[in-house]
């Protein structure tokens, strides 16, 4: 198994709170890793810390064969490679669902590596058209291209928040509780694209969605109070936990 993503006793706090308590964590090129735990246990700020939108304050995150908590790494450059979903959706309301998806692509090959020839503009948008307008088809949204966010169904904003971050075409997609914010109703048509995606591209998904954790994942963690108390196979996981707090978590949310 080719490792992606390797976590070396993550620390991180917010002045005398002490949030994340030394996680350690590898991920292999094709895992599903689902993390659950209790409200306010480390999970979103495990995740923000894994492409350091929250900087660390201790421990080491190899990614790519680079520690990201480095200060000296080019950390928008990993970004690139590892996409992240947030639970509000966070599109541009002044734009359109079209030229959401093609910004940070249009934005990335625009500027180049030092050393690397520029391309030319018109050429670039092009080609992020196109494969802006290929993932809207994908997710059955292709007639809302020209449309602006306000618009669209809860839903709908998800899974072009979703195709968005596929644009940059990332080695490793972040979830953080990408339902959460939805109606129930809308839930479905998300953990559908989700159940898709996860035929093709590793995933860790922070999520309370026990039954698409338990079918989809080939890994669960358990998270509380910034510790990783237990890891393991889903069928084992869910029906012979052994943390006396997993018991109790899972017995109230089963």
């Amino acid at each position: 198994m080719e490792e992606l993503l390797r976590v070396e006793g993550l620390q991180k706090s917010f002045g005398k709170k002490q949030v994340l308590n030394g996680i350690d964590l590898t991920v292999y090129r094709g895992d599903i890793v689902c993390v659950i735990g209790p409200s306010g246990s480390g999970k979103s700020t495990f995740l923000r810390c894994l492409n350091c939108m929250e900087d660390p304050t201790g421990g080491k995150i190899w990614f790519d064969g680079e520690d990201l908590a480095d200060m000296s790494v080019d950390i928008n450059r990993h970004r690139q490679n590892m996409g992240m979903v947030f639970q509000h959706f966070n599109l541009f309301n002044n734009k359109t669902v079209l030229e959401n998806i093609m910004l940070a692509p249009v934005y990335t090959r625009l500027h180049p590596p030092k050393g690397q020839p520029k391309p030319s503009r018109a050429q670039v948008k092009e080609e992020a058209r196109e494969e802006a307008l290929a993932l809207l088809k994908r997710i059955g949204l292709e007639e809302k291209a020209d449309v602006y966010p306000s618009t669209l169904s809860g839903g709908q904003k998800q899974r072009v928040a979703i195709v968005r971050a596929l644009a940059m075409k990332p080695k490793l997609l972040l979830f953080d509780e990408p339902t959460s914010a939805l109606d129930p109703e809308m839930v479905g048509e998300v953990l559908d694209l989700m159940r898709d995606l996860a035929k093709s591209i590793t995933m860790i998904v922070v999520t309370h969605e026990m039954g698409f954790a338990r079918e989809v994942s080939n890994r669960m963690l358990f998270i509380d109070e910034g510790r990783i108390l237990e890891e393991g196979e889903p069928e084992e996981f869910f029906g012979n936990p052994k943390h006396p707090r997993l018991k109790d978590f899972l017995s109230k949310v089963l």
